[in-house]
């Protein structure tokens, strides 16, 4: 019988385990900070208002998403006061077109309200967290009628407006925007009004994090789970050209768009600081026949993703409050937990700030090495890029598995030995502070 010889190939590069954020203690300082009784507080205001339906009452001081929205702007505003005006409120009014065949029959105002803690480098540059401020009940065209909606979407506002409080004590290079969104139950009209503005007035967004119920740990299939929730992204732009899809399918690059990257980015952000919780990366864009107001920003080129509990009570959804055969129906504040809640809005500040400390991406990513035992990765320099993480692969592998850092004074590095087809690659910068941006995949061949 003969010998085989076997060949075994060590790098000299140096490999680290799956995608790991810089660990500051600052990101530790500011969850810690984050109040469940504040949380709580919260929610319970905004389902006191009895319905927060986009067609109720904007007039009453009491009751309504006219007085809904009006407090939203006023807590704003005291934690802005509360900082030495450090936060710029906005409330931005869109006019909805009535039409008989959607849930807007007759010309309705949406209003947005959102707060910036302003970048003090790049001010242009925005990290955004939104909620809903909306609330239905069973028919979706209901504005009297109690609609709560304490999960649905207090919850996913609550944790924009405890971040609010939150991070105005701490300044970041880019800004941070915390929005409260309207009209999402009738059509995603808040999230379309506000990316518009975004696209018109050349706003950078690095992504945006949609919070849309992030306080029900009790599925209705039975499931109690306090850890584990779901970040649903799409996986490429629909914007792509022809040329860009075919590239898609010759080169890679189908699983490897910018919202799968913010997706990933909250990943190990999560992994990095909150290791007790459970992400599940969801390649969707959404639930199926449902809607997110990650959506509108997605449509118009920007990266967003949903971010929401992964077991899901429909008896507490979009259900008019009662009892039938036993069964409680409705969403009410006895089925929000605010632990989860708080464990969720920490989420979205571990990611959120790693990105509001971070450079930008890398553009004009490109790659080459075809015929080679080598991959090259090329890239734009970034401003205020102290260094460049490259990362690999395996194209089954839902994260990032493997990186190499590299110095800030190159925009050109070769993987030796690492073969070009076998993995996925992608480029992200790395400021002097160690924080290091989305990671952005190669959109081109070297040499074209």
């Amino acid at each position: 019988m003969k010998k085989r010889m076997v060949i075994f190939y060590f790098s000299s590069l140096m490999i680290l385990a799956a995608q790991s954020l810089k660990v500051d203690p600052l990101i530790y300082e500011i969850i810690d900070d984050i109040s469940a009784d504040k949380l709580e507080t919260y929610v319970t205001k905004l389902a006191n208002f009895g319905t927060r339906h986009t067609l109720s009452d904007t007039l009453s001081n009491t009751r309504g998403i006219g007085a809904a929205r009006r407090w939203i702007k006023s807590e704003f505003e005291k934690i802005s006061r509360d900082c030495g005006n450090c936060l710029e409120v906005f409330e931005q009014w869109s006019l909805a077109k009535g039409n008989p065949k959607s849930r807007i029959k007759k010309d309705t105002w949406i209003v947005n309200i959102y707060a910036v803690k302003r970048g003090t480098k790049t001010p242009n540059r925005y990290v955004i967290m939104s909620g809903d401020i909306d609330s239905r009940i069973s028919d979706p065209l209901d504005g009297v009628h109690d609609s709560p909606g304490a999960n649905d979407n207090a919850t996913g506002m609550a944790g924009a407006i405890e971040l609010a409080r939150v991070l105005s004590n701490h300044d970041f290079p880019s800004s941070i925007l915390l929005a409260g969104l309207s009209g999402e139950e009738q059509g995603l009209f808040g999230g379309k009004f506000l990316a518009e503005k975004a696209k018109e007035e050349g706003w950078e967004i690095v992504g945006i994090l949609n919070n849309d119920m992030i306080g029900n740990i009790e599925g209705v299939d039975g499931v109690i789970d306090n850890r584990t929730f779901r970040i649903f992204s799409e996986p490429y732009s629909i914007l792509e050209t022809e040329k860009q899809l075919k590239q898609k399918r010759f080169f890679g690059g189908e699983n490897d768009g910018e919202s799968r990257q913010l997706a990933r980015h909250v990943f190990a952000a999560t992994k990095t600081y909150l290791p007790e919780m459970n992400p599940m990366l969801i390649y969707r864009l959404d639930r199926f026949g449902r809607g997110g107001h990650h959506r509108p920003f997605n449509e118009v080129g920007f990266p967003g993703i949903r971010i929401m509990e992964a077991h899901e009570n429909y008896n507490r959804q979009h259900q008019d409050i009662r009892t039938e055969n036993g069964i409680d129906y409705g969403d009410v504040i006895s089925g929000v937990n605010f632990e989860y809640c708080a464990k969720l809005t920490a989420v979205n500040a571990a990611a959120l700030v790693s990105l509001a400390l971070a450079p930008a991406k890398p553009e004009n990513v490109k790659i080459g090495g075809i015929v080679k035992p080598s991959t090259v990765l090329s890239w734009d320099r970034v401003n205020g890029a102290a260094a460049y993480k490259l990362y690999w692969r395996d194209t089954t592998a839902p994260t990032w598995e493997n990186s190499r850092l590299v110095g800030g004074d190159i925009n050109r590095y070769t993987l030796e030995g690492i073969v070009i087809d076998n993995f996925l690659f992608g480029v992200a910068s790395v400021g002097e502070n160690g924080h290091e941006s989305m990671v952005a995949y190669p959109g081109g061949l070297i040499g074209r």
